[in-house]
């Protein structure tokens, strides 16, 4: 029997894109660890890759975190 259980993390509401199993899920049914999220609705969990790659390139372009050398 074991001690610890390993437990996922959210709630019924939040809205979780699954990288593992490359699908949307509501609440706590994958690891953290392979999971982006949470999203207010089923149709942002729907685009978070999208969403991850916008935000990448505003990060990568914004001067206050570089000093303007493109990344590769």
């Amino acid at each position: 029997m074991a001690l610890f259980k390993k437990r996922t993390v959210g709630k019924p509401g939040e809205w979780y894109y699954c990288l593992e199993h490359k699908k949307v899920e509501e609440g706590p049914e994958c690891p953290a660890k392979d999971r982006i999220g949470p999203y207010a609705s089923r149709g942002e969990a729907e685009h978070a890759l999208e969403i991850a790659r916008e935000r990448n390139v505003e990060w990568e372009t914004d001067p206050r975190w570089h000093d303007g050398t493109p990344r590769e």
